[in-house]
């Protein structure tokens, strides 16, 4: 006897799905999409609601192990879950770093204790995260890594980082690459541009990024690896992204929800919790973006999820620590700020959350409503309005608290199984 979600409006853009009708999970899997036969089956009525895959986060940092005041695994995929994530990818930037298997396995662990969404740990390129030596990226990957990258720092050899992009091609798993020269970001707090250089902070030009993306985009020619290129911020990496997708380099890029959202003049008010890196740009560079994902050129909206206690975030701008918590409140946010306003089509959001991710990390059974595709479902009253309090985050750091959102999940399933929200 499977269990049929029937009743629901089932919306997969991935998969070129918008209508009314069942789904069927069996084993874990859909095991049929469409007009089902209840007769034999478990029947969950979800007349009123929006059906979709679970959601796919490339980029979150879960703190744990290290900076567990800030957050912990546990917290940090309950705060997923709630949020629609059935999948997050844990950065590696833990205290120590995730560089060897035994630290893959830790993630792993604690991760189906919790019990909440499923983590892929990502690995680190090079020990200790300092740019010099090869992490053992083949163990990694046998533990289950399902990406490399140094995230909080570049690799600035580009020697070093054509040794870990080959490595990784012959392991068939993507490196992904902190895009930020820091010869030329140094000890910025800011973006570079007129608004705060009148401020008075330390900056930086967005060349620091579009450098980096050049030179990795290079190393993706030369190696033939798979280059994924993290939280993209500017006008000129978009471009740049855009122009080695049309040579047909395997180049996939995300954006943050912060980067779509706000831009530099928000620190006119000196607030920390605008504090990001990559930070927050220009107008230009906000509306490239959005165009970007728009058109594909960016594949996924990954939540860079940083959380940071109210310590962190109380010392003046350029001592706060950088970062925003996302996981909960993502979807509602780009939906009600992007989507209802006309910026942004629901399918286009939907895929850079769903097969968007699922195909950068290779993963091409999650993401989707279709036969044998893994039973990861989120269902979603969109009408429901939400304030943005009592969050799962040990963390707060996001302007958005106090704040009404629309789009709420009911009922989630992971791998084919309902999970309390």
């Amino acid at each position: 006897m499977g269990q049929l979600l029937s009743g629901a409006r089932l919306f997969s853009p991935g998969d070129g799905l918008d209508m009314r009708g069942d789904v069927l999970v069996e084993n874990g899997r859909i095991a049929k999409v469409g007009k089902v036969d209840p007769a034999g089956h478990e029947v969950v009525d979800l007349t009123g609601l929006v059906l979709m895959p679970g959601f796919i986060d490339l980029h979150a940092h879960l703190r744990e192990p290290g900076e567990e005041y800030k957050e912990t695994i546990e917290t940090g995929t309950l705060s997923a879950k709630r949020g629609g994530y059935t999948t997050v990818v844990s950065m590696p930037n833990t205290s120590p770093p995730i560089d060897s298997p035994e630290a893959v396995r830790f993630v792993i662990k604690k991760a189906k204790e919790a019990g909440h969404a499923k983590v892929i740990p990502a690995g680190t390129i090079t020990k200790g995260r300092e740019g010099k030596e090869l992490a053992e990226m083949g163990l990694m990957a046998a533990e289950g890594a399902g990406m490399f990258t140094d995230d909080g720092s570049w690799v600035s050899s580009s020697s070093v980082m054509r040794r870990a992009m080959e490595y990784a091609s012959a392991l068939g798993i993507p490196v992904a690459s902190h895009p930020e020269d820091g010869s030329l970001s140094g000890k910025a707090c800011a973006h570079e541009g007129p608004l705060t250089l009148k401020l008075g902070f330390e900056t930086a030009p967005r060349e620091a990024e579009d450098i980096a993306v050049a030179r990795d985009i290079f190393l993706c020619g030369l190696t033939g690896a798979r280059l994924h290129l993290q939280h993209i911020s500017s006008l000129g990496s978009a471009e740049l992204v855009r122009r080695a997708k049309d040579t047909g380099l395997p180049v996939t890029a995300e954006v943050t929800p912060h980067h779509l959202l706000f831009t530099y003049e928000a620190l006119q008010t000196y607030d920390t919790l605008y504090k990001v890196n990559p930070p927050l740009r220009e107008e230009k560079d906000r509306e490239a973006l959005l165009s970007a994902l728009a058109d594909g050129t960016l594949d996924a909206i990954a939540t860079d999820h940083a959380p940071h206690s109210p310590f962190d975030k109380e010392y003046e701008f350029p001592l706060a620590a950088p970062g925003m918590i996302w996981l909960e409140m993502a979807f509602s946010a780009l939906y009600t700020m992007l989507v209802l306003p006309g910026k942004l089509s629901l399918e286009r959001l939907v895929e850079s959350l769903t097969t968007g991710p699922a195909g950068v990390l290779g993963l091409n059974d999650r993401g989707r409503i279709r036969e044998g595709a893994v039973a990861d479902l989120v269902a979603w009253d969109m009408s429901e309005e939400w304030e943005v309090r009592g969050l799962a985050s040990l963390s707060r750091n996001n302007p958005l608290f106090g704040k009404v959102l629309s789009a709420k999940p009911k009922r989630i399933w992971i791998d084919g199984n309902e999970k309390e929200l």
